[in-house]
């Protein structure tokens, strides 16, 4: 068994063969695990694993690193050995730092791709699974339906109505017909109907296949291979933050090269230039440069990307695209289906009218958790004859029964006589018992055209007795008598002009109602379908709907909360739609309800005048969508939509976040959504947009800090050898990179995965458009120049008649500064009493802390630092610098949380 080409040519019997397939069980697991070592996962693109030392050595190709080290080495060949070995001790913790992370990212992101592998529906062992498409080898016997991509190259078995769009290989745009005939050998590639091909999409039908070529051997691997692989994409987000590190290491490069040629000329000026200095020149220069450039910050922004996407998995959202994270914080509008999404798409039974009495029934879908109600208090647990036979008709007069698997309730049957059956147990009724004690004798299937259902058991005295349940208007018309709570009596004009009024009452709440009736069948003889079904004895009405998830409404609250539109989207009736709108609070009073109808019916430019009033979209086609995004669109506004069917992937694709149903999508709508619902619920969606204004926060605070560190720092220290000269190093280059270290790193990355501030779901949407240097940003930077930079000339210059004690206080007030702000960094507009510093940032800063003065208690190394002890007074001065600047940081948060405008 061998893949090769021509098996259009082979008729079923010979391929099956050949590929040593069988058609009824499909390959052993054992066999297909052999064939995969055979023929490797069926993959387009083989993805070399990034192995962890290769992310360590990739740290050394940072070209500040480089430069770094060859400063280290000039160090050495000069003779100062210890500085050499300290300056690389440092270069090697920070690129430990920078490997952690990027191992970290690199370990969400392979997660990721897991959870979003495409799924298909294989033949194993005689058992139809659901498998991921990697795993497929050749031989697998695959299932199709309308809807499914073809993840491989496979030969047509059986074929039912067969179509597949095959333009993403062949360019035909319409769909091609399909049948399981073999064909001569000479048939071009686009002509060949009895193979379904990589990349194509079933339109229409079904189909079974067995499969011949997968990964690089099928027709579209052979054109991929020719090809080279298209590079992963920037997110906007990234290039603003890269465009910013480009701009300050340009800006840095440019500071350090001109403090050192000064510097260097300013000392040929005074006499000859010796090796020495010049190479602690370079040395202080490069150091201010690390200083002064967030180097990691790009790879900071992608690994919270990646991270966050992994974290929104764990929560049911799949995020395939990384834009879509940054995206999601700016959502004004969202477009939802109803089916499925913002209901649980399974019926339950909401009003129950029997012996003259409405009760309503509490709870959502199939799960049997509720009670039945009147008047607004429970029902007494007392029995109810009408009632209580009334519901175990509907048992005995249904095929449907309620599951428990793996903690989900299922249904086995049909969802409306589930319903009944899950109506029956809240009502404290057990099916499985009730079945037995009625057993079933015969029965009169549901037609469309009967639209009822009849089925006759024996009682417990022998007695006969027949159920009938079915449409409303039917079931009366079949009744000559009515049990209530005085027995059974004849059913009169009036009466019947009363329960056709309550039928209608309970349709115009938008529920699907069903009638009960029975007949006692004792005094009947022979019987056929006419005389079975006539002088029934009506029961009552069972009202039913496809009720909003529980968590719905809160989530819509939320969107209402933070100014972010909710639209309904369905193809079910207005009355239907409308009933589950008003519940959730999509539709509120003075807004606009359109059919699709009336939407077609309407222009462009008439529509768009009205899109924002409209809440609920009814008897709406897939197609349909394009309009509404658009619409929106043209108003500035960003649209999710959410999308399940073949006919979705347009709007999916056009919406700014397109979201697709992770149960009942198909897998066209997976491959053009932004977004995949593994849960399809519309709460989850709320979740993510929570998860992407969190990851943005974060990347912003992570980017403040840094900079409004850096900035001092060059500031200072440049400012001073730039004016004073190198005899008045503020501070040594190993001592400017430990600096480095200790605040921008651990305590930064701490930062980076802050929990959110209490109001991230309560801010309106941010513009798209927004800078990362929004209003609060440049606020804190300016701190930089007015508050800290001032401070720290002030220190050096005060006790200048000994260098070595103006940096050693210098250097802790950078350390003991830049610590207490990134404490006061856990958030950017919230006091640091309301939010106080996460656990992570609390060890991240005390570490830091710990390891400054606890390396600085070792002699050898303050000599490489060139600083000393602080005495008791500085260390005072720095404290109460401190405590300013705490204060500072408070008064600042006060500001912005009082001029923060919507």
């Amino acid at each position: 068994m061998t893949p090769q080409r021509g098996w259009h040519t082979l008729d079923v019997p010979d391929v099956l063969e050949k590929l040593g397939a069988d058609r009824a069980r499909g390959l052993s697991a054992a066999e297909a695990g052999t064939r995969l070592g055979k023929y490797g996962p069926n993959e387009l693109k083989l993805e070399r694993k990034v192995s962890p030392w290769a992310l360590f050595v990739h740290q050394f190709t940072n070209v500040l690193i480089i430069i770094l080290i060859i400063a280290t080495i000039l160090s050495a060949l000069v003779g100062e050995l210890f500085d050499a070995a300290l300056i690389l001790g440092i270069v090697i913790f920070c690129a430990l730092l920078g490997f952690f992370q990027e191992y970290r990212a690199e370990r969400a992101l392979e997660a990721l791709k897991k959870m979003l592998s495409p799924m298909i529906t294989v033949l194993r062992d005689g058992r139809e699974i659901e498998l991921a498409s990697k795993e497929l080898v050749p031989g697998d016997i695959l299932l199709v339906e309308a809807g499914d991509k073809i993840p491989a190259d496979a030969r047509l078995i059986e074929a039912v109505s067969l179509k597949c769009d095959e333009a993403s290989l062949t360019g035909e745009s319409l769909p091609v017909n399909k049948d399981i005939r073999a064909l001569p050998e000479e048939v071009a590639v686009s002509d060949r109907k009895n193979t379904i091909f990589t990349g194509a999409t079933v339109a229409y039908g079904r189909g079974k296949a067995v499969v011949t070529a997968t990964g690089l051997l099928t027709e579209f691997g052979r054109i991929a291979a020719q090809v080279a692989g298209a590079e992963e994409k920037e997110t906007p987000l990234e290039k603003r933050t890269a465009e910013i590190g480009k701009w300050l290491g340009l800006a840095a490069f440019a500071i350090c090269f001109i403090i050192s040629g000064v510097s260097i000329i300013r000392e040929a000026v005074a006499g000859p230039v010796k090796l020495d200095f010049v190479v602690t020149m370079v040395m202080f220069a490069v150091a201010l440069a690390v200083a002064a450039v967030p180097e990691a910050l790009a790879a900071i922004v992608t690994g919270s990307l990646a991270i966050g996407m992994h974290q929104m998995a764990k929560q049911n959202a799949l995020v395939r695209r990384m834009p879509a994270v940054e995206t999601l914080g700016c959502t004004t509008v969202i477009c939802s289906d109803k089916t499925g999404t913002l209901t649980k798409g399974e019926m339950t039974v909401r009003q129950v009218y029997a012996g003259g009495r409405m009760r309503s029934v509490t709870g959502v879908g199939y799960a049997p958790h509720g009670e039945f109600q009147e008047n607004g208090r429970p029902q007494s647990a007392e029995p109810d004859p009408v009632l209580d036979l009334m519901l175990k008709a509907a048992i005995l007069c249904s095929d449907a029964s309620l599951e428990e698997v793996d903690g989900q309730w299922r249904i086995k049957g049909d969802p409306t006589e589930g319903a009944l059956v899950v109506a029956a147990i809240k009502r404290g009724l057990k099916p499985t018992e009730v079945k037995i004690d009625f057993p079933r004798l015969e029965e009169l299937p549901f037609s469309s055209e009967r639209k009822r259902m009849t089925t006759i058991h024996p009682g417990p005295n022998g007695r006969k007795t027949a159920f009938t349940k079915g449409a409303p208007e039917i079931v009366l018309g079949l009744c000559d008598t009515i049990r209530d709570g005085q027995g059974v009596r004849p059913l009169g004009e009036k009466e019947r002009r009363s329960l056709a009024a309550v039928n209608e009452r309970m349709a115009e709440a938008a529920l699907r109602v069903l009638a009960v009736a029975f007949k006692d069948m004792s005094g009947e003889g022979r019987y056929n379908e006419d005389t079975l079904e006539r002088g029934l004895t009506f029961l009552g009405f069972l009202g039913m709907i496809d009720p909003p998830r529980e968590e719905v409404i809160e989530a819509i609250r939320v969107c209402r909360n933070i100014k972010i539109k909710p639209v309904m989207i369905t193809g079910d009736h207005k009355l239907t739609a409308m009933a589950v709108a008003r519940e959730t609070d999509i539709f509120r009073q003075g807004d606009i309800v359109l059919t699709g109808e009336e939407l077609e019916r309407m222009s462009d430019q008439d529509f768009e005048a009205i899109v924002d009033r409209v809440s609920v979209y009814a008897r709406v086609a897939p197609l349909d969508k394009l309009k509404i995004i658009k619409a929106w669109k043209k108003r500035g506004e960003v649209v999710a939509m959410t999308g399940d069917g073949v006919n979705d992937a347009p709007a999916l694709k056009q919406a700014d976040i397109g979201i697709a149903m992770g149960i009942t999508g198909t897998d066209v709508s997976k491959e053009a959504a932004d977004m995949i619902l593994t849960d399809d619920n519309f709460a989850t969606i709320v979740k993510a947009i929570e998860r992407g204004r969190w990851i943005y926060d974060n990347i912003k605070k992570y980017l403040t800090y840094l900079l409004r560190c850096n900035v001092t720092e060059v500031l200072v220290i440049g400012g001073v050898v730039l004016v004073m000269g190198p005899t008045h190093l503020p501070l040594l280059p190993a001592a400017i990179l430990f600096i480095n270290l200790a605040t921008d790193g651990l305590p930064a990355l701490a930062l980076g995965v802050a929990p959110p501030d209490p109001d991230i779901m309560t801010r309106p949407p941010r513009s798209p458009k927004e800078s990362v240097f929004s209003r609060d940003v440049l606020i804190y930077i300016g701190l930089a120049f007015v508050i800290e930079t001032p401070f720290f000339l002030f220190m050096f210059f005060h006790d200048l008649g000994t260098v070595s004690q103006a940096r050693t206080e210098i250097f802790f007030l950078f350390i003991i500064i830049e610590l207490i702000i990134a404490l006061n960094f856990r958030s950017m507009r919230f006091s640091i009493f309301k939010l106080p510093p996460h656990k992570g940032l609390v060890l991240a800063v005390l570490s830091q802390a710990i390891l400054a003065f606890g390396l600085l208690l070792i002699p050898s190394i303050r000599n490489g630092f060139g600083v000393g002890i602080p005495t008791r007074g500085t260390l005072a001065v720095i404290v109460g610098f401190g405590l300013f600047e705490f204060m500072v940081m408070e008064l600042t948060k006060v500001y912005l949380r009082k001029t923060h405008r919507d």
